[in-house]
């Protein structure tokens, strides 16, 4: 089935910030849009803003004057439901409650006809529920934009337990012919991108309450190492704390209050007193109109360890996996590298005699002399790597393996005793929810790979990090993870066992 006629009308109701986003896309893509909220005047109030926007377009040479001329002639707000008669495709954008959906969708029913197609832009409801109060459920589908509408590519295309599969690739091809990216997804909680993303925020705060780092420094390392575009906590403050919060107690709730999913009992007092992020002027970081800052936030500093001498040599056991290009980086750094054959050797051995370890799961209590570093997305482009030690480790280890990273150019953030660190528990964590999601049918690698890179600019999808990291490395420091914690949260899904085990037996791997 191919997408909606360009002649064919789409409705949108609800007109705030995403439904006036969603209607853009649609008219700027050639379409008649009619624009209906239940609130009176705020539908020709959304009209004027889209017009307005368009001038903006015009301006920076993006429409041309004509197109925008033509787009506005199709624009037009309507007072009722019966104005949306001879629409092909309605999209909801009202309020994230189930029963308000559920009777708007009735209601609508009423309205078009049966062979009008339509969805709702949900993000936290199962479409599968709203769907359920319709007459008609099998052409019900979710179209899930992401904010703004207008920039971000990504739309989430989700089947609901009723919806018929020649509806479902319908709306994938109209958003497809609309300019965007979408992905297949089933009806589940979060469906991919805010069921797989979990872990960054909660592996951030989990660190945080451990008091393991300050926020500051949690975020440079996700940012400088892990090469996100955004930390975990100056990203919630940007989509408000009480949003962020309320996708995670969704999706927790949803899942029958999997520990995997627990909600931060830190963000949780954040909301409580109203520091709402950039919103509320304060959240996790101050904002203000500070103008030595562009973003206008008034943050510390992350904790960056002072210089430090580099040893004269260290020893390499085994490749060092993950990190394996380290050992060139040394080398062009002027430091000796020597190397000794260990069949289970992934670690650097100092001159003082201590040991750095690439983040495993374990922590550093359990070993003598040990300084664990964190894992980064590309260790020669990494602008920080964070160090982790207990108090039992020497002075003269935490020193060389500092001045050790700082030979190579990057900031030290020396953390608390860490297992899984920053980065590497958050990327095992979000490969393990990716495996499952696509095991249980959700949707393919390369869709949830699309989804993450495109819907919250991860700098890899979690198949490509998995591929890049090897198969069996996410399990491996999970279990380690749960050996520690034993709750359940870091317990690695059966179908991640069987992920890595699949592609050793292809690989050749006894």
């Amino acid at each position: 089935m191919t997408a909606l006629d360009l002649s064919s009308p789409v409705a949108v109701v609800g007109t705030g910030t995403m439904g006036q986003g969603i209607a853009q896309v649609a008219l700027v893509a050639g379409h008649p849009v009619l624009l209906y909220d239940a609130v009176p005047g705020r539908a020709r109030e959304a009209a004027d803003g889209i017009a307005d926007r368009l001038d903006r377009l015009v301006a920076k040479e993006r429409l041309t004057a004509a197109d925008r001329d033509a787009a506005r002639a199709r624009l037009r707000p309507v007072d009722d439901l019966a104005g949306l008669a001879d629409c092909a495709l309605v999209v909801e954008a009202v309020l994230e409650r189930l029963d308000v959906k559920q009777e708007l969708f009735r209601a609508l029913e009423d309205v078009v006809g049966d062979d009008c197609l339509l969805a709702t832009n949900t993000s936290s409801l199962s479409v599968t529920a709203i769907g359920g109060a319709l007459r008609v459920p099998g052409r019900f589908v979710g179209l899930h934009f992401f904010n703004p509408a207008p920039l971000l590519p990504l739309v989430e295309v989700v089947s609901g337990f009723a919806t018929e599969v020649a509806h479902a690739t319908r709306a994938y091809e109209t958003a497809r012919a609309w300019g965007k990216t979408p992905v297949a997804c089933a009806d589940t909680p979060g469906f991919i991108v805010n069921r797989v993303a979990r872990p960054f925020y909660a592996e951030a705060f989990a660190v945080y309450e451990s008091q393991g780092a300050d926020p500051a420094t949690i975020d440079a390392v996700l940012r400088e190492s892990g090469g996100f575009r955004m930390g975990a906590f100056e990203l919630t403050d940007l989509i408000g704390q009480d949003v962020n919060e309320s996708v995670t107690h969704s999706v927790w709730q949803a899942f029958f209050q999997d520990v995997r999913f627990t909600p931060s009992l830190a963000q949780r007092r954040l909301v409580e007193s109203g520091r709402l992020g950039r919103k509320s002027g304060r959240g996790w970081y101050e904002y203000s109109d500070c103008s030595a800052r562009t973003d206008g936030a008034e943050r510390p500093e992350p904790h960056t360890a002072e210089q430090a001498a580099p040893p004269a040599y260290v020893v390499a056991e085994g490749d060092l996996g993950p990190a394996s290009d380290l050992l060139a980086l040394i080398r062009e750094a002027g430091i000796q590298v020597r190397t000794e054959d260990e069949d289970n050797g992934t670690r650097l051995v100092l001159p003082g005699g201590g040991q750095l370890v690439l983040a495993d799961g374990q922590t550093s209590v359990e070993f003598r002399d040990v300084v664990y570093f964190d894992l980064a997305l590309d260790y020669r482009e990494a602008g920080r790597i964070a160090l982790s030690h207990s108090q039992d480790t020497s002075p003269r280890t935490v020193a060389e393996a500092t001045g050790l990273f700082q030979a190579l150019g990057k900031k030290v953030s020396v953390i608390g005793d860490v297992p899984g660190m920053i980065v590497a528990r958050t990327v095992a964590r979000i490969i393990d929810l990716a495996v499952e999601a696509v095991a249980k049918g959700v949707a393919t690698e390369e869709d949830v790979d699309t989804a993450m890179r495109l819907g919250v600019n991860y700098p890899l999808g979690p198949f490509e990090w998995s591929r890049r990291l090897g198969r069996g490395w996410a399990g491996s420091l999970l279990d380690e993870l749960h050996e520690i914690d034993p709750s359940g949260r870091y317990a690695p899904s059966l179908a991640l066992y069987r992920y890595a085990c699949a592609t050793d037996k292809r690989e050749g791997t006894p």
